[in-house]
């Protein structure tokens, strides 16, 4: 247990912002506002609620598919840009390097390493897609069994997995996973419009990265993308302005009410240009844009500080675009006591000064080292 400890400065709380002090160990005590600093608001650092990233397979250098300690290098990483809270995510892989990959992450759930962002579970993104759909992923396709996934969620806890609808017998299983407590959701996936609706209705909650990897937004012939916006409560969507254009994303935020953005990041985040392992690939990172030797787009090498500044960039107001990167994330995974700055809540925090960017964090009441 830590010493109770405060900040101060504009805290963003589930009501709006105020102006005061924090108080918390590794949970939020109390937001104290009874002896607000009068200094200008413009003086004050902005305290928001630690950003929580639903799909990460890579930062500093190092892939999630490596296994062993990766994932809590990655954490590490990360949470040097405010990230506090994280699904490990895997690739489309042989059986072997699947379970490999989530024996590292099994090690890291179970117990938070000091410096690091607190890994809530697995995003299994892959290897149950479509081979039309690939994206950056391998041709290592298989489909999904009841037995299969429980077998891997048995290794360490899958929180959302990927899924092409259209596959075999994908949609029949939909009801089984989400009694699991698994979030299904609809990507790298060649189905159509009825495809995406009728697994919605089967219990599918949301779809990976929007519009990338997926059947489109066509009047004649809609697909995954168009069920998406006709009908999801959530989504996921990457936001560094490399995998979808402006327009698009201003089109999601009208029409998804809880559209929420993670980074898809790879072993490139928080790296300069170069290559990278990204499973069992190499891709290639230069002047921030991550791709494969094809020049096909390859997961990003975006942080979660620099999704908050181009949320903002695209007009949306700071507290908006803090949902999107914290209270959403904890509301679909179901965590009340995630993502949001309120007592009884773990003191996760990201510190930023008036440019946006980070000038401390805080893990379930630690303090990460930023350099």
């Amino acid at each position: 247990m830590t010493d109770a400890r405060s900040l101060h400065g504009r805290i963003l709380t589930p009501a709006g912002w105020v102006r005061g002090d924090i108080h918390f160990d590794q949970r939020i005590i109390a937001i104290d506002t009874a002896h607000a600093d009068p200094r200008s608001d413009d003086a004050l650092p902005l305290i928001l609620p630690g950003f929580i990233d639903l799909h990460v397979h890579g930062g500093a250098g190092v892939d999630i598919m490596q296994g062993g300690d990766a994932a809590r290098t990655v954490a590490r990483a990360h949470a040097r840009h405010g990230t506090t809270a994280m699904l490990g995510t895997t690739m489309t892989a042989q059986d072997e390097d699947i379970l490999r990959a989530l024996q590292g992450l099994s090690a890291a759930i179970a117990e938070r390493a000091t410096g690091t962002a607190r890994v809530l579970g697995v995003h299994l993104e892959g290897p149950f897609i479509s081979a039309e759909r690939l994206g950056a992923q391998p041709p290592l396709v298989a489909e999904a069994t009841l037995d299969d996934v429980r077998r891997l969620h048995a290794i360490a806890p899958i929180k959302v997995l990927t899924l092409a609808p259209e596959v075999g017998q994908h949609q029949a299983l939909i009801p089984a996973l989400s009694a699991l407590g698994i979030r299904v959701q609809l990507g790298h996936s060649a189905g159509s419009y009825d495809d995406g609706l009728a697994a919605l209705r089967a219990g599918a909650a949301g779809f990976t990265h929007l519009f990338n990897g997926m059947t489109g937004v066509d009047h004649y012939h809609p697909g995954i993308a168009t069920a998406a916006l006709a009908h999801a409560e959530y989504a996921e969507l990457i936001p560094d302005l490399q995998h979808v254009h402006r327009g698009a994303i201003h089109a999601a935020l009208r029409a998804i009410p809880k559209l929420y953005c993670v980074t898809d990041a790879t072993a490139a985040a928080d790296m300069p240009d170069g290559e990278y392992a990204l499973g069992v690939q190499r891709v290639h990172k230069c002047l921030g844009c991550v791709r494969l030797s094809s020049g096909s787009l390859a997961g990003s090498a975006l942080t979660m500080d620099q999704a908050l500044r181009n949320l903002v960039s695209l007009g949306l107001d700071m507290a908006d675009a803090s949902n999107r990167l914290s209270r959403f994330p904890a509301d679909y995974l179901g965590l009340a006591d995630r993502g949001r700055l309120q007592a009884g809540a773990w003191a996760d925090l990201v510190v930023l000064d008036r440019d946006l960017h980070v000038r401390g964090v805080v893990v379930e009441g630690d303090d990460i080292a930023l350099d």
